[in-house]
């Protein structure tokens, strides 16, 4: 499985500590992210990760801010982009579960390491219901659609 990753000054040490904990498990990392000292603009790096998971070089993308709600606010921008802020191990399973969800968006301010390691591996672990579910999707694709012709 490939994952991208993105971050921006804020989100460094997550995601290096993200990256380390995947590579030991086996799944192959892309980082997109920032990895300098001073500071940049998220949307810079939610675009590369968006593109990544659209354009089929990652299965998922893992996104870290300060808050997460920076980044999944960019990454929702692209049709086809679910983006999920989750903050704890059941929001990033429903995530998955009930929202096929293809990008995590991390607070790297609001979650200590331990924690974030423990909702990433269960967002890349939990796989999609489809049923009632994919009906909602279609909703939100259809609700793409419109909008993208709106344009």
């Amino acid at each position: 499985m490939n994952i991208a990753l993105g971050n921006d000054h804020r989100g460094n040490l997550l995601k290096k500590s993200i990256a380390e904990f995947l590579a030991s498990r086996g799944y192959t990392t892309f980082d997109f992210g920032y990895n300098g000292d001073g500071k940049v603009d998220y949307p810079d790096y939610a675009t590369r990760v968006a593109e990544a998971v659209l354009g089929k070089k990652a299965d998922y993308g893992i996104l870290i801010c300060g808050s997460g709600i920076g980044m999944s606010i960019t990454a929702n921008k692209y049709a086809g982009i679910r983006a999920a802020l989750c903050c704890n191990v059941e929001m990033a399973r429903r995530a998955r579960m009930h929202n096929d969800a293809n990008i995590l968006c991390l607070g790297a301010d609001i979650l200590d390491i331990p924690s974030a390691l423990e909702i990433t591996y269960t967002f890349i672990n939990t796989y999609f219901e489809g049923g009632r579910h994919q009906n909602r999707l279609d909703k939100i694709s259809k609700i793409e659609a419109r909008l993208l012709d709106n344009k």
